[in-house]
């Protein structure tokens, strides 16, 4: 099987006067965006889910996937 890898990207807006925020952009800059982006799939991929389970359903050329 070939993955083809797309590249759909996702914003977080940050408050930077909230004190969340300001520890979020306290960060490191790659460890901001390793943290957001594991968050975000973590919440996002099992909503979905349900959704690429039904456009895969007939899929007999491409599945749909999230990526790891």
């Amino acid at each position: 099987m070939v993955k083809v890898e797309h590249s759909l990207k996702f914003v977080t807006e940050i408050d930077e006067t909230h004190p969340v925020g300001m520890q979020i952009l306290a960060l490191e800059s790659t460890m901001r965006k390793t943290m957001l982006e594991g968050l975000l799939k973590e919440v996002l991929a099992p909503r979905i889910q349900p959704a690429l389970d039904e456009i895969n359903e007939n899929g007999s050329y491409a599945i749909l996937k999230v990526a790891d």
